[in-house]
């Protein structure tokens, strides 16, 4: 893993084979800018953990990522996936990756993170859609050979779970009649806690007495990058004032799987929310334009959002729904050159969060 947001990737995923008797799972956290953290997870969860020195020098029957860093060093068959929802990031003018003719490519299926000295470094290629096929041809064509449609395990994992709904609201202490607004930001200066940080306070404010009931999603990128007690100091009005905010090594989906609303920016958990089907409002480009307007009064731009379509959302992330555990059990298996033992299970629902067992 890289991240804390690769961590709950790999974690839905490597319960595809862990459970096998033959298999030894290890763990190791490569160099990231955002990896701080993740090995003392990892441990907490009761992960076997080695230094990434360690990984590099030993040789394993397959190696398991969902980011690119550091992956030509590992002396493994390699099977590479997405940590988030689609592929619509953009890798950055004159950033690893961008071709000579300035062309800004589709991030993580560059050949700048597929190949290394000219040959494709990964296996296999987990695609979420038949789209992104496309998208290898042309950014990466000698990739294509080694990619397999798998589908999005983490929307799997959310639809499975949409049944327990009225579990994870109770986890959460939010009342028959109560309503609760989730709002979800990316990191960076883009993301809506960058670039309205006076949004939660005012949300706080405005749901003051009254049935709505505020929770916070904020990309571990955010905590690492400006460290947990900042941001629970830049928080701690809110806080008091009975803001859910979620801790970046918790499962975030259920909160998610809680909300009636959904507030979000260009980030994955907008498009895992749409996939639900809640009511989601992204944040808008200009003031006036479509989206939430924060010049004006939030709780009422929220309560009047149009609900999502949930079968375009979902479709537009994947074109194998319900497939992507089983899928990816299929292709590690085959890496390792193993027999599939059994049937394959489906996922589980998302845990129940502590706040019910506290």
């Amino acid at each position: 893993m890289h991240t804390m947001v690769s961590c709950h990737r790999m974690l839905d995923v490597m319960e595809c084979v862990e459970t096998d008797t033959r298999i030894q799972t290890v763990w190791t956290v490569a160099p990231d800018a955002f990896r701080r953290g993740c090995a003392e997870h990892l441990e907490r969860l009761g992960a076997l953990v080695v230094p990434w020195q360690q990984a590099q020098r030993t040789r394993f029957d397959l190696a398991v990522a969902a980011s690119s860093g550091g992956l030509p060093a590992l002396r493994a068959p390699l099977l590479v996936m997405a940590h988030g929802a689609g592929r619509g990031k953009r890798v950055r003018p004159g950033g690893r990756g961008t071709p000579a003719t300035g062309e800004r490519q589709v991030y993580g299926l560059d050949a700048g993170r597929l190949s290394h000295d000219g040959e494709v470094v990964a296996s296999a290629l987990a695609l979420a859609h038949e789209t992104e096929l496309e998208i290898v041809r042309r950014q990466c064509p000698a990739a294509l050979a080694v990619t397999v449609v798998v589908g999005d395990p983490c929307l799997d994992r959310l639809v499975a779970s949409a049944g327990l709904r009225e579990r994870y609201r109770r986890a959460f202490g939010v009342a028959p009649h109560e309503r609760l607004l989730v709002v979800s930001s990316t990191w960076g200066r883009d993301g809506l806690f960058g670039s309205v940080p006076e949004l939660l306070p005012r949300l706080m404010q405005e749901a003051a007495g009254s049935r709505w009931r505020v929770g916070a999603l904020l990309h571990p990128a955010v905590w690492t990058a400006h460290g947990h007690r900042q941001v629970r100091a830049w928080l701690a009005e809110c806080r008091a004032a009975g803001l859910l905010l979620a801790d970046p090594a918790e499962d975030w989906r259920a909160l998610l799987l809680a909300a009636d609303r959904l507030v979000g920016d260009h980030g994955s958990v907008t498009a895992y929310g749409a996939a639900l089907g809640l009511p989601t409002l992204r944040l808008a480009p200009s003031p006036g334009g479509a989206g939430l307007d924060p010049a004006r009064a939030l709780l009422p731009q929220a309560d009047a959002a149009p609900p999502a379509d949930p079968r375009s959302a979902a479709a537009a992330l994947t074109s194998r729904p319900g497939e992507a555990h089983r899928l990816l059990r299929g292709t590690m298996y085959r890496l390792l050159d193993l027999d599939e033992p059994g049937r394959h299970r489906s996922p589980a629902p998302v845990a129940v969060p502590a706040w019910e067992r506290r």
